[in-house]
């Protein structure tokens, strides 16, 4: 017991020291409002403002929709190179793991030299038809953040996937093939269940992501597309509201922990 408590010291020290400390000056600074002393005020000031309530509106409707989006689409993609077979399906599984480590930006900046208004796509529209500007505008929009999220977080969902569906028993593919069971029967009955805690594992995490997410909204230039990091981004840079910017960290935290919590919980429950 003694030898355990020794070897866990420096790990519990340095969480203590790189999180567990500068989340309890941002919770202490979210307490302490302009006027001086220890108050509340903060919150109830930052919970009546009308840009806090649209702006969680708008973190929550885009990580849903990004996750709903990556676990539909990483599913498809993710039967497709481990069932279908094509040149190139291991090359392509080796680039998601490579994929994985690229910075959300760079995403992001790679839609806007395709799709941006000095983009590929518009370029070419306007080369063709002598238009002033191309009809690809949408990226500046929320449905932009959207794809751009989409893009970027899919791979974290195929990644499980593909090791879940490596560790599938073939000869239940082969027995149902062989008795004339088609193809989506085969994937709602027998590949499916056994993808579940994959798609969960895969899904909890792009969700907390998404909460999270900083570097595509701002990149992508969105007007009117303020999430809750990027209101922590503004009340801080920009308008020195330091006491309200903590108060929007700490929901943020809390919306992550909680989500943490609830997928721990439920995964326990049902034995994943």
């Amino acid at each position: 017991m003694t030898s355990r408590l020794f070897w866990a010291l420096p790990p519990v020290a340095l969480l203590t020291l790189f999180f567990l400390y500068p989340l309890a000056l941002v919770v202490q600074q979210s307490l302490q409002p302009d006027t001086g002393g220890t108050s509340v005020q903060p919150y109830a000031d930052v919970f009546a403002s009308e840009a806090f309530r649209e702006a969680l509106w708008t973190t929550v409707w885009l990580a849903v929709g990004a996750t709903v989006g990556c676990l539909v689409l990483g599913f498809v993609l993710a039967l497709i190179i481990a069932f279908v077979p094509f040149p190139g399906a291991r090359a392509v599984s080796k680039f998601i793991d490579v994929f994985l480590s690229f910075p959300s930006f760079l995403i992001t900046l790679a839609l806007l030299f395709i799709y941006g208004s000095v983009g590929m796509a518009n370029g070419l529209w306007t080369d063709v038809t002598g238009a002033a500007e191309g009809p690809f505008q949408f990226l500046a929009t929320p449905w932009g953040v959207l794809l751009a999220e989409i893009t970027y977080f899919t791979p974290f969902v195929i990644r499980p996937l593909l090791a879940a569906f490596s560790q599938l028993d073939t000869a239940q593919l082969e027995a149902a093939s062989s008795l004339g069971t088609r193809a989506p029967r085969i994937i709602r009955q027998i590949i499916l269940p056994e993808a579940l805690p994959a798609l969960a594992a895969g899904g909890s995490l792009v969700l907390v992501l998404c909460l999270n997410e900083f570097g595509i909204v701002l990149f992508t230039g969105a007007k009117g597309v303020t999430t809750l990091p990027m209101l922590v981004y503004s009340k801080a840079i920009l308008e020195s509201d330091y006491p309200g910017a903590c108060v929007v960290a700490v929901v943020n935290v809390l919306i992550s922990v909680g989500l943490y919590g609830l997928y721990r919980v439920v995964s326990r429950r049902a034995g994943a």
